[in-house]
């Protein structure tokens, strides 16, 4: 499953699940733009590390997804670095819990902006690059938590679900163009974001997943590599659940 040739951007490439897709897809022969919005120094590590380990040109680039400008530069510096773009994977996001009851408007906004918005604004703007590729690959990292809801997550819930409308929507406007839209939801994945949570929540989850084990950012990561090859060609406007059997 060669990327070999083509271009891929990561959002919030430089830790957690997205590290772990930037180096998966590097790994594969691409050459990878590590999008970040804190962490500068983190996010050149990591495009360093992507290019010395696999050979590959990587590069850290700062943008923020919610704001529609910004999202606009991050493609333009991406064409402008690689000379093209074939594969998109919409990862950035932010939680902000709390019952409906309790939650601000601005912890409401500050989700949706991020985690929904932000997937619109990426995608508008690659667009236009990813039709005219060729071989085009657009991957959404959702959640089963768009799909079933949750307890002090109406935010979070609201903008994945919309992620998914989005994917399927998308699907159907790029398919004559080659040009795949997928979803990845995700259940419980062990990354730092998940580690602050209270030993109950955690050890209260685990009961609940079928395999009997939290999944790791690899396993978002090994499905999102085969999204993006040829091998995933035929597959699109599907949304992919990967819980451990979370939600069966």
């Amino acid at each position: 499953m060669s990327l070999q040739g083509k271009v891929a951007l990561v959002t919030g490439g430089s830790t957690g699940i997205g590290k772990a897709i930037a180096t998966k897809l590097a790994s594969m022969g691409a050459d990878i733009v590590v999008n970040y919005f804190v962490g500068p120094e983190e996010a050149d590590l990591v495009a360093k590390e992507l290019s010395e380990t696999y050979k590959v040109k990587a590069k850290a680039l700062f943008a923020d997804v919610s704001n529609f400008e910004s999202a606009s530069k991050l493609i333009e510096e991406t064409i402008s670095h690689f000379g093209g773009l074939n594969i998109v994977v919409n990862n950035a996001g932010i939680t902000d819990d709390g019952l409906i009851m309790r939650m601000t408007e601005n912890q409401f906004d500050r989700v949706i902006n991020t985690n929904l918005k932000g997937v619109f604004n990426v995608s508008k703007h690659a667009a236009r690059p990813l039709l005219k590729s060729g071989f085009g690959r657009l991957i959404n990292i959702a959640s089963v938590i768009g799909e079933y809801g949750n307890v002090g997550q109406v935010n979070y819930a609201a903008a994945k679900a919309g992620v998914i409308g989005i994917t399927k929507t998308l699907a159907k406007e790029f398919a004559s163009r080659n040009v795949t839209v997928n979803a990845i939801a995700p259940g419980f994945i062990e990354t730092a974001m998940t580690k602050r949570l209270p030993e109950e929540v955690k050890s209260e989850m685990l009961k609940h997943i079928g395999l009997g084990r939290y999944g790791q950012p690899e396993d978002i990561a090994n499905l999102v590599g085969f999204l993006a090859s040829n091998e995933g060609g035929y597959i699109t406007g599907v949304v992919i659940d990967i819980d451990g059997g979370l939600v069966i």
